[in-house]
């Protein structure tokens, strides 16, 4: 099999939409990223993301994505909905529908712009982590698809054994890629965002019902600077500040390996125990 007719890679294919027809885009679920209940949801988000970069009147880059999961998606067809609701001189606003049967499952917005030349610093610190060829690769449960798109390598905060017992912090920090490994864009960063488990798993030592309501992420790096990541590693951390009434927060960072911040996310995750 030649490049040329060489299938693409599982993620290109699962975020592959067609031409808007009347505004709205159709495409359907795949079974490769299906999570717990529906599909992952870094999938939906850059599924979302996808829909707003090639739509017609995109201005540059994505700056930030924020998703409202109102309800599951089911397997199977469902549409999308992109509009522009404003467009400045260097920053665009979007909002984004995802539906199914004509009933609405995830709402979204994005903000897209034009990126400047000007004076820039990061305060926050990478965390200090031994090279991605050092740690192990950890599996997990055949029953959580997603999972098996991507390479693996905890540093801490491992998917705990069932029954592990309580963990007295939430923090996991994990070297990641897709599986097979696949130049990183914005659409991948925007999936690595929720690549994280639960928080709550960690701190329960077990798995318990959990799922994230809403999730937004900050794109920090521009196109330039995501693509000199090419097919490495990026380094992912993520913690919760506070569990509470079947809530819990997830804020999360992505570096690249040699230390530039590419994206940073917050999400609010509902749970049961």
């Amino acid at each position: 099999m030649t490049e040329i007719d060489a299938p693409p890679h599982p993620f290109d294919a699962a975020i592959a939409l067609p031409p808007a027809t009347d505004g709205r885009i159709t495409s359907r679920t795949r079974p490769e990223y299906a999570n717990m209940v529906g599909p992952f949801g870094g999938i939906t988000a850059a599924t979302l993301l996808r829909a707003v970069q090639q739509h017609p009147d995109r201005l540059g880059d994505p700056l930030s994505l924020t998703v409202n999961y109102a309800a599951p998606v089911a397997d199977g067809d469902f549409d999308i909905t992109a509009r522009a609701v404003r467009t400045n001189r260097t920053n665009q606003h979007w909002t984004l529908e995802l539906t199914q049967d004509g009933a609405v499952t995830t709402t979204a917005t994005a903000v897209f712009g034009v990126h400047r030349d000007t004076w820039s610093d990061t305060e926050i610190d990478m965390p200090s982590a031994p090279p991605p060829e050092a740690v192990p690769v950890q599996s997990f449960p055949d029953f959580i698809a997603w999972a098996q798109n991507y390479e693996m390598r905890f540093v801490e905060g491992a998917v705990p054994d069932q029954d592990a017992g309580e963990h007295p912090d939430s923090t996991s920090t994990l070297w990641v890629r897709d599986d097979p490994a696949r130049p990183l864009d914005f659409p991948a960063l925007a999936s690595l965002c929720d690549v994280f488990y639960p928080r709550v798993f960690l701190r329960r030592g077990r798995y318990v019902p959990a799922g994230t309501v809403s999730l937004t992420m900050y794109f920090h790096a521009d196109a330039e600077e995501i693509a000199a990541q090419g097919a490495d590693h990026v380094l992912g951390t993520a913690r919760t500040r506070r569990f509470s009434r079947g809530y819990f927060d997830q804020t999360a960072h992505l570096w690249g390996r040699g230390g530039t911040l590419l994206a940073s996310s917050h999400q609010l995750v509902y749970f049961k125990d």
